[in-house]
């Protein structure tokens, strides 16, 4: 147990001693009734920009009563947080093969986690490669243009948010989050993602942590298999019976499907054997890119460079009705990235590394769209996003380039890049585009409104040669696989759908809370190997 003390705003000169200190006496501790004292979270206060301060929330350990602590000072900032480590029943029910995890992204890496230090030694199959080899595979993909439709920013290793920022930022409030965040921390990823109001910890460094915690997999006696596409699956009575692979049939009554939101074919067979589903709500539109050093002054103003602030990230958004406009997956320091998965089709996404230290910064700015544009078929959201990616491939000249345009002439009404300061990071190029006539006018037209309400909050968002790059289309799963109150699927017993690709989680650490629940409710009903 412990009593915890929020908002407690300091200058940006002041150490954490005097944070501390201060959040002391906010709660009427004195020293000698604390056993420790620490940081559990740390933001930056910029709402007034001649007055940037930080903001903590501080932690302490009493050697006196934490619920009457707290309730003497009758503060909303000061509560008493009770820990509790994260539980894993266990089932009485005999598995006659060992659970199969399909797909090793943060939903199926941390299922398989889970189920391996609680004994039940999973398999887990991956379509793509192992990190190591898909690090070659997207840098060839990245400076050649060649596509491996396996091994890319989508398939592989730690899946798509392996090339990404390594962002852990989450809306959800689940005690599931802190075991996510400590388990990347004993695995390599900085500990400052412990207190960090906005976590992240760099493609580059995430990395390695995916391949620490395979290692633990291993070491604790599951199976991980490379190469290896979920191509069927067999249900009798109601009930999981087996898998094909490539390589032929396994036999299983427990799977966690954790395919990530870009495995088409893999939707298409699970429709095929009638598992239920649904169309889902996605959104799509472009990346912006601005310098970086505009947007850390126009958040910061005089302290921009600041060496106690990091560089400025942004959230914005807009709504009008049913219609949203807003910006996701803000990249500070980083790069526009190629991320196609499938031949033909041009797809953008962003990543930064650890440092953050790249000239601009870039952010999805995405239009919400819905089963009323695209239609009611289970696929037709599918079909809509490859629809705008196979046109983005055609606008790039049949070729991965991307298409783009700078901001003066979207708003405009006109075709083309009148570069400015800011030149475009996409690493294959771009070709001139009219995004006013490339998307649909509902799409085009809110992505503009968002960008006049946005240049009002951050100033200079919408200035002439910011670049816009597209198309963005993979934000998260147009399809949801239908589940029940024991999270295994509506249609077949044993099947449990998972993660950000069954339309349960969006973003790294969601996605890893949705594997944890769903290996927790599959050990709830089976015993562990004890073979």
């Amino acid at each position: 147990m412990a009593l915890i003390v929020s908002n407690v705003h300091a200058a940006l000169t002041e150490g954490k001693d005097a944070v501390v200190e201060r959040a002391a006496r906010k709660a009427g501790l004195k020293a000698a009734q604390i056993e420790r004292a620490y940081i559990v979270k740390e933001s930056v206060d910029a709402r007034r920009k001649d007055a940037v301060r930080l903001c903590y929330t501080v932690g302490f350990d009493l050697n006196i009563d934490e619920d009457r602590a707290a309730s003497s000072r009758k503060d909303r900032d000061i509560s008493v947080r009770r820990r509790g480590a994260l539980s894993f029943e266990v089932g009485t029910r005999r598995l006659k093969s060992r659970p199969v995890v399909a797909g090793f992204g943060p939903a199926g890496m941390f299922a398989a986690l889970a189920l391996a230090r609680n004994g039940y030694r999973p398999l887990v199959l991956e379509r793509g490669a192992p990190v190591e080899e898909r690090i070659q595979a997207v840098e060839r993909f990245w400076k050649e243009g060649t596509l491996d439709e396996n091994n890319n920013v989508q398939f592989g290793e730690g899946g798509a948010g392996t090339f990404s920022d390594g962002k852990l930022t989450t809306r959800i409030h689940d005690d599931r989050c802190g075991y996510i965040l400590e388990t990347f921390a004993q695995h390599g990823a900085p500990r400052e993602i412990l207190t960090r109001a906005k976590p992240h910890i760099g493609t580059d460094r995430l990395r390695e942590v995916v391949r620490s915690i395979r290692e633990e997999i291993l070491s604790l006696g599951g199976e991980i298999r490379f190469h290896a596409a979920l191509r069927d699956i067999s249900v009798r009575n109601g009930r999981l019976c087996s898998i094909e692979l490539d390589e032929g049939k396994l036999e299983t009554e427990a799977l966690v499907l954790a395919i990530g939101h870009s495995a088409r074919d893999t939707f298409e067979m699970l429709g095929n054997r009638e598992v239920p589903m649904e169309p889902k709500a996605f959104s799509v539109g472009v990346r912006i890119e601005h310098l970086q050093r505009e947007i850390d002054t126009a958040l910061y103003g005089k302290f921009a460079s600041h060496p106690a602030l990091r560089h400025g990230e942004y959230q914005l958004s807009l709504r009008e009705g049913d219609r949203a406009v807003y910006t996701f997956c803000m990249c500070p320091g980083g790069l526009v990235v190629p991320s196609s998965s499938e031949a033909g089709g041009v797809v953008t996404n962003g990543m930064s590394e650890y440092a953050r230290d790249r000239e601009n910064a870039n952010a999805a700015l995405v239009v919400s769209v819905g089963a009323s544009d695209f239609g009611s078929d289970v696929f037709a959201g599918m079909h809509f996003q490859r629809e705008l990616e196979q046109k983005a491939f055609r606008a790039g000249n049949g070729t991965y380039r991307a298409p783009a345009q700078t901001v003066g002439n979207f708003l405009a009404g006109k075709k083309g890049l009148t570069l400015g300061r800011i030149q475009p990071s996409y690493s294959l190029g771009v070709e001139a585009c009219d995004f006013g006539a490339f998307f649909p006018p509902f799409i085009s037209q809110m992505l503009k409104k968002g960008l006049y309400r946005f240049d009002r909050r951050i100033k200079g968002y919408a200035c002439d040669d910011a670049v816009l790059t597209g198309v963005e289309t993979r934000t998260s799963s147009p399809i949801r696989i239908l589940r029940g109150e024991t999270l295994q699927s509506a249609g077949a017993e044993g099947l449990f759908p998972c993660g950000e690709g069954a339309g349960y989680a969006g973003g790294i650490v969601s996605a890893g809370v949705d594997g944890l629940r769903v290996a927790q409710a599959l050990m709830r009903r089976y015993a562990p190997d004890t073979d």
